[in-house]
This record gives C-alpha cells, structure tokens and sequence, in this order.
C-alpha cells in the first residue's frame, strides 16, 4: 500500500476539484471532521448528515422520493410506518416531520404514532386533521438524523 502526505493540493487547471469515490477518517474509518463555515470550529461529518428522508404521498399512498428507506406501509388512515434500509443504530435517533396538503386546506399534524416507540429499523408516524381525528394528507415527510449501525 502507498502512502502520500502533501500540506498542500494544487490542479494544474487551477480548478479546486478531486474525483474520488470514496473517504474515510485517518485516525478512524467511521470518523471524519471538516472545519465549519466560520473556518474556527470543526464539525463531525457522519453527525451532521440526514441519515434518512422521505416524502410520502399519504392520501393515494406511495414514496415521492426518498433516501434510506426500504419501504413505507399505509397501516391505516393516518397511519403510516417507514421501513429503513440501513438501519440505525439504537432507538435514540432525532426525527422530523411535517404534513399538510397542496391547497393548504386541511393542515394537521404528524408525529411518532403512540403505538410503537422508534425502533432501529423503522418509525410508525401518526397524521392528523385539525381537529385531532386521523388524517391522510396528500403532503407527509419525514427527516431522521442519527447514528447508522
């Protein structure tokens, strides 16, 4: 294996660009800091990632588009729970949500569905109208950041 170690990278086109598919951490695969927008603070790449994201379509049902997710489940009216495809690694991870519809008629709420607590592998969100009764809006997403396994 070979080594190279520089202080400094410059393109001969003057270009600040490198192709590469793949960085890892020095001192630590799983780890890797880049300096923040201030240039005086560091910041932990892994941690500063969405690790999951999903826009749902809850009244037809069905992904828009998502990131990290194998599958979503339409369990019922309202009722909904996103598979994840790289799991992460506890139950302890940091969720957001949003709902609504297209013409802003029938805002609500969704959150974590007091059914099932988060798990490693998926999240059971709960949609609702205005007035507290199960909801499918036509608008559901979804953002999760955490530790992957």
């Amino acid at each position: 294996m070979s080594t190279i170690k520089v202080d400094t990278y410059l393109t001969r086109g003057g270009a600040s660009e490198i192709a590469i598919d793949k960085l890892k951490g020095a001192s630590s695969a799983g780890s890797m800091t880049i300096v923040g927008e201030g240039g005086s603070t560091t910041t932990n790449l892994q941690q500063g990632l969405n690790k999951v994201w999903a826009n749902l379509n809850g009244s037809s049902f069905g992904l828009r588009d998502s990131f990290n997710v194998a599958s979503a489940t339409d369990n019922s009216t309202g009722d909904h729970t996103i598979t994840i495809a790289n799991d992460m690694g506890n139950g302890e991870y940091s969720v957001t949500t949003n709902a609504g519809d297209k013409n802003l008629s029938s805002l609500g709420h969704v959150g974590i569905n007091g059914a099932s607590a988060p798990a490693a592998g998926s999240i059971r969100l709960g949609t609702t109208a205005t007035d507290g009764s199960n909801f499918d809006h036509t608008y559901v997403m979804i953002q999760i950041a955490g530790d992957l396994a």
